[in-house]
């Protein structure tokens, strides 16, 4: 896998991983590569530096004592900032029902169980069964924090 730095047409600045150098370019050539912006399909690489990864102290890497580090859970940009509130709102204002996603908003909908903002997991399948009913869910932008690595 490889990760490249991506701009479009527009002047904004994406990251995305590829299989192989030879993959990017053939999704870029089937117009499959698009900024999750404004989805322009006119992207091409961005300048690039290697990734080198900073630890704390010094140690066995020779870097200096204090020396910065990146956090992955402090927002990146504002982009990344919106969708941790996102994610902070639905958690604070909903209930989690994991699995039992399906039945429980079912459930609500009948009238058979109190109504509730609820969130959870379902298959697609099940997901589309549910609209199909008239039962009003939404995919969320991200995993519950239980499936997160």
């Amino acid at each position: 896998m490889i990760r490249y730095s991506l701009r479009c047409d527009n002047d904004h600045a994406f990251d995305s991983w590829f299989r192989s150098a030879a993959g990017y370019d053939q999704l870029v050539a089937a117009g499959q590569v698009a900024c999750p912006e404004c989805a322009s399909k006119a992207v091409v690489k961005a300048l690039m530096a290697p990734s080198v990864a900073l630890v704390p102290s010094s140690g066995a890497r020779g870097l200096p004592a204090g020396a910065a580090v990146a956090s992955l859970s402090t927002p990146a940009n504002p982009r990344e900032a919106a969708m941790a509130d996102l994610r902070r709102r639905i958690e604070e204002k909903s209930e989690y029902v994991g699995m039992n996603f399906v039945a429980e908003a079912r459930a609500i909908h009948d009238g058979d169980a109190p109504e509730r903002s609820i969130y959870g997991e379902a298959r697609l399948d099940e997901a589309r069964r549910l609209i199909e009913d008239g039962v009003q869910v939404a995919p969320l932008p991200f995993m519950p924090v239980a499936k997160v690595n």
